[in-house]
């Protein structure tokens, strides 16, 4: 491991040391399966409490993988559901539509720990994460909630390559979101377009796409649009598969099919927001 690295762990390490007991916001992805891994190793299994939020919104893989991480590092993990489908301000899809999701979430973790007697309640976001438009951000910020990874400047190119020499499958997973940012802004949020998205990119997954993303947009004549992306190097082979991906989506309700040729890039839904980060 690089000397700038080591540097960081080692900064992670008094951070954590210094809280003693944590709750973490553990999705299972990336950042937070390593959060949760140092945790376990610097502070211990019984000091770690690693909470999954299940809800419409986050896939049954993501959740399958979770508790095999969680199960393998021998943490204490509790599972709760999340109700942000149910609230019309998250449904509406405005631009700060995560602020609302992050409320309930972190809202609840806290009074988990409160409950558990722990202090701090920590989640996965890294340093790029701070450079993205991230509404939840300030939900986080209100209910004072820790980004220890933040806060010790690791990026997720450092995240992957120090989970990589601590063993973790997640070292190369691809990069994970809520389903809810497949949607248009603006767009409602509907339970039968969860499930179409999911449905549509398991199938895309199958066909051999470790990264895809189904963008989801309803058209003025209620017509249904699908805006793929998978890596850069994939887009010419996942246009092989034109007529087994077209026949799939439109089986699950898609009218208009494109694939962005651009590739798959981190919120290319914020692309059009001026402003930032929160």
């Amino acid at each position: 491991m690089e000397a700038l690295l080591r540097k960081k762990l080692e900064k992670l390490k008094e951070a954590l040391l210094s809280y003693k007991k944590v709750v973490i916001a553990y999705s299972g992805g990336v950042d937070s399966s390593f959060l949760l891994k140092c945790c376990v190793d610097f502070l211990g299994p019984d000091q770690t409490i690693a909470v999954t939020a299940v809800s419409p919104t986050y896939t049954r893989k993501e959740l399958q993988t979770a508790q095999e991480i969680a199960q393998g590092l021998g943490v204490i993990h509790k599972i709760i559901h999340t109700s942000e489908v149910d609230d019309p301000n998250f449904k509406a899809n405005p631009q700060n539509r995560c602020y609302y999701c992050k409320s309930e979430l972190f809202s609840l973790l806290q009074s988990l720990a409160k409950k558990e007697k722990v202090s701090f309640v920590l989640d996965g976001t890294n340093a790029d994460d701070l450079k993205d438009y991230r509404p939840g951000s300030l939900a986080k910020n209100e209910l004072g909630v820790k980004s220890p990874l933040a806060e010790a400047n690791f990026t997720k190119e450092e995240i992957r390559a120090a989970s990589k020499e601590l063993g973790l499958a997640t070292w190369d997973a691809p990069q994970m979101s809520c389903l809810a940012s497949r949607f248009a802004y603006g767009q409602e949020i509907r339970l039968e377009d969860l499930s179409r998205i999911e449905k549509a990119e398991n199938y895309i997954r199958a066909l051999g796409f470790k990264m895809v993303r189904l963008r989801h947009y309803k058209l003025a004549d209620e017509t249904l649009l699908a805006r793929l992306e998978v890596e850069g190097e994939d887009v010419e082979k996942v246009a092989s598969y034109k007529l087994q991906v077209t026949n799939k989506l439109k089986e699950l309700g898609y009218n208009y099919i494109t694939l962005d040729l651009e590739g798959y890039r981190t919120g290319s839904m914020n692309e059009g927001i001026t402003g930032g980060k929160i």
